[in-house]
């Protein structure tokens, strides 16, 4: 049950941090980086998140217990701007949603789709019993294209170290809509963190394309030859040398395993990691792996309805999702540290 709402507005965001809700477990604050973008930040007993509610409801830090969850990276802040390879610092972004992941040669979308950076329309905070959630919505519109609401919401719980990530679709055109979505958490890396979750290791296949921001070395060409030869596998976080260029994985259709999908990285302190879903509402996993001076992703599984290889390759395999009119689609994923 809501206890409460609080509407934000942009002026309600300047250059120090306010307090505009506290209770006995919980505090949110507004400011706003140097770069104009605005945040949040809600804390709770065990740790923090900052959201940017009118950027795409973008989740730029999350931190439990001390231990910071966000990828290694090279932004101090957040820029605003309109390509989410420009700002590319967050620990989770909604990817998507009538284009999602990376492009193929023949695709004419961005990086990840129109959702990452989307100025969204409204923001406000819903107050519960549980916790804090901060809400949002967007309404796409194109002349002569798609026309839709996407209405994205992140909880964050009183005595909780997880977040529930939520995002709600819904077709407002007239005609049919195509629809790909991914909840892409960037995790940091851990070094010699076990990789284990409730679907079969075997179902995890390597992606075999080369996107265009990916610059193979023999190095990285021969290792990725023992992976699809089995000489090699990638259970635990150990060879961080042979993750540059980045490491991916896909897993496909794995209702087939579980109709709840579990995901863990195990530091070698016995700090566990996890990711969990319905595997009716996205069906696909992702799992990505990067290491060098500048990014360091330990990303362990990506949710998503689809491979993320583009727009064109997910509707030639029959895995693009399809809208009706006036239809919509809910995604959830629990996700943070045990």
């Amino acid at each position: 049950m809501t206890l409460g709402k609080i509407e934000l507005q942009r002026h309600f965001f300047t250059d120090s941090s306010k307090v505009i809700f506290k209770n006995a477990e919980m505090k949110a604050s507004l400011f706003r980086y140097p770069s104009g973008v605005e945040a949040i930040e809600l804390r709770n007993l065990r740790g923090r998140m900052v959201v940017l509610p009118f950027m795409g409801q973008m989740i730029w830090d999350l931190e439990f217990d001390h231990t910071d969850l966000k990828m290694k990276n090279m932004f101090s802040q957040p820029k605003k701007v309109t390509n989410v390879v420009d700002t590319y610092g967050c620990f989770a972004f909604h990817s998507g949603l009538i284009r999602n992941g990376c492009p193929g040669p023949e695709d004419d979308h961005e990086l990840h789709g129109e959702m990452p950076c989307a100025e969204m329309d409204r923001a406000w905070l819903e107050i519960t019993a549980e916790g804090i959630t901060v809400c949002g919505e967007t309404e796409y519109v194109k002349g002569f294209g798609h026309h839709y609401l996407a209405r994205p919401t992140v909880k964050m719980f009183n005595k909780e170290s997880f977040i529930e990530i939520s995002m709600n679709v819904k077709n407002l055109s007239g005609s049919e809509m195509p629809l790909q979505y991914m909840c892409h958490t960037n995790y940091a890396y851990v070094e010699n963190a076990l990789l284990q979750q409730n679907i079969p290791d075997n179902a995890f296949k390597l992606r075999e394309s080369v996107p265009g921001h990916v610059k193979p070395t023999e190095g990285w060409l021969d290792y990725n030859k023992k992976i699809l030869s089995g000489e090699e596998t990638i259970s635990t976080l150990n060879r961080p040398e042979m993750y540059d260029p980045e490491i991916v994985f896909f897993a496909d259709r794995i209702n087939q395993y579980q109709e709840t999908a579990e995901f863990e990285m195990i530091s070698p302190d016995g700090t566990v990691f996890f990711t969990q879903f319905s595997t009716a509402e996205l069906n696909y996993a992702t799992r990505w792996i990067l290491h060098n001076c500048d990014q360091q992703v330990g990303a362990f599984v990506l949710p998503a309805t689809c491979r993320p290889e583009g727009y064109l390759a997910a509707e030639k395999s029959g895995t693009l999702l399809k809208l009706d009119a006036g239809e919509e689609r809910n995604f959830t994923v629990v996700t943070g540290k045990k």
